[in-house]
């Protein structure tokens, strides 16, 4: 547990701390997430794939591991960063230690390290690449490969499931397309009744509309949505026959099919409490987000998209709605998980927006 372990980025820089986790060790695009709660969550959300992520709350584990809170089967990222990971949890659910778990899904780590330097690095450059070290003698040479590292752009095809499957309800059908969703999103829809058909992320816009579905949703995921262009036609395909509901990857894929542009971010937004303006109403949301992509205002301007929400910290568009059809997405996560449940309103609004519509084709076929 206290053996050395180094955390190098491709700047040069490195952190000396000890070993956690997995004995196989990794590399990936570094983050940070500051969430307080919520670390079994984080570490299980698929939108996380291929990352290192840095938890700028001190103190990692102290509630332990179950296995009802996790969003996804199988954790995805590639590694860890902590203060201090608590080796003795205290919880009448936990099931197993931090470290156990990492251990477990093969997710190398470290602790021990100063996490809020880490953080401002990380503000102040931008994300960067960053790899574990157990040898000493290996920090130099693992620095010079990350320099020339360029890393696969295939985390949606890792993470989505690779053929339908259907979670029971009894009311309106909802296809969900799943580019790396949180289980969340389907407890959130099954608990208004929802019958949720979950399909691959490159499924066809004639397969979904065969499947009837009272509307279609669009999950988060990981990466730049510009990789996943196949989703883009399929959206084309189903806007104005169904309503449509898309969150964070799935709203910016949204986006996109309408002529916008999306952009890197310089860190992007992740963990609780980020603040979010809604433009009709003025009210305030505390939203929890992952995302390191981010949608271009000016290019929403000549699009049939109106922006309805806004990021406080930094101005970013966190909302869209289309201006004539039942269509609309958000960046940052309604279905929480970690995080505050401000944003729940939107799947009630999502299913209110389907009945208007089966109410609307009962009149056109009476």
């Amino acid at each position: 547990m206290f053996e050395k372990r180094y955390l190098v980025f491709e700047d040069g820089s490195q952190y000396v701390g000890f070993k956690l986790g997995s004995d196989e060790l990794t590399q990936g695009e570094i983050v940070f997430t500051t969430g307080m709660t919520g670390y079994q969550e984080t570490i299980s959300d698929p939108s996380f794939t291929g990352q290192i992520v840095t938890f700028t709350y001190p103190l990692i584990g102290n509630y332990g591991i179950n296995r009802d809170d996790f969003e996804s089967l199988v954790p995805t990222l590639s590694g860890v960063v902590v203060k201090e990971a608590c080796q003795f949890p205290s919880n009448f659910r936990s099931e197993m230690s931090f470290d156990e778990m990492l251990k477990e899904y093969n997710i190398p780590g470290i602790s021990g390290v100063d996490t809020r330097s880490i953080t401002k690095k990380i503000r102040q450059h931008g994300v960067l690449k960053a790899a574990f070290v157990d040898d000493a003698s290996e920090v130099d040479s693992t620095i010079e490969t990350l320099k020339n590292t360029t890393f696969p752009r295939t985390e949606v095809p890792t993470v989505s499931t690779k053929s339908p499957y259907v979670s029971t309800g009894f009311d309106l059908k909802v296809v969900l397309v799943d580019f790396g969703k949180k289980q969340n999103i389907v407890r959130e829809l099954n608990a208004r009744g929802c019958e949720v058909t979950v399909v691959p992320y490159d499924t066809s816009a004639e397969e979904i509309l065969k499947r009837n579905p009272d509307g279609v949703m669009l999950s988060n995921g990981p990466g730049n949505p510009d990789d996943v262009q196949v989703a883009v036609e399929m959206i084309k395909g189903i806007l104005g026959r169904v309503p449509f509901f898309g969150i964070c990857l799935g709203h910016q894929l949204f986006a996109l099919s309408q002529g916008a542009k999306s952009f890197k971010m310089k860190f992007g937004h992740r963990g609780a409490n980020h603040p979010v303006k809604d433009l009709a109403t003025g009210k305030i949301a505390l939203t929890s987000q992952n995302h390191g992509y981010s949608i271009d205002a000016d290019s929403i301007q000549h699009t049939d998209l109106e922006i309805t929400h806004v990021a406080l910290n930094d101005g970013t568009v966190e909302g869209l709605k289309h201006k004539h059809l039942p269509a609309f997405s958000v960046q940052y996560h309604p279905e929480a998980c970690p995080g505050p449940t401000d944003s729940n309103y939107l799947f009630d609004q999502f299913i209110e927006m389907m009945n208007e519509n089966k109410q609307k084709e009962r009149v056109t076929h009476a």
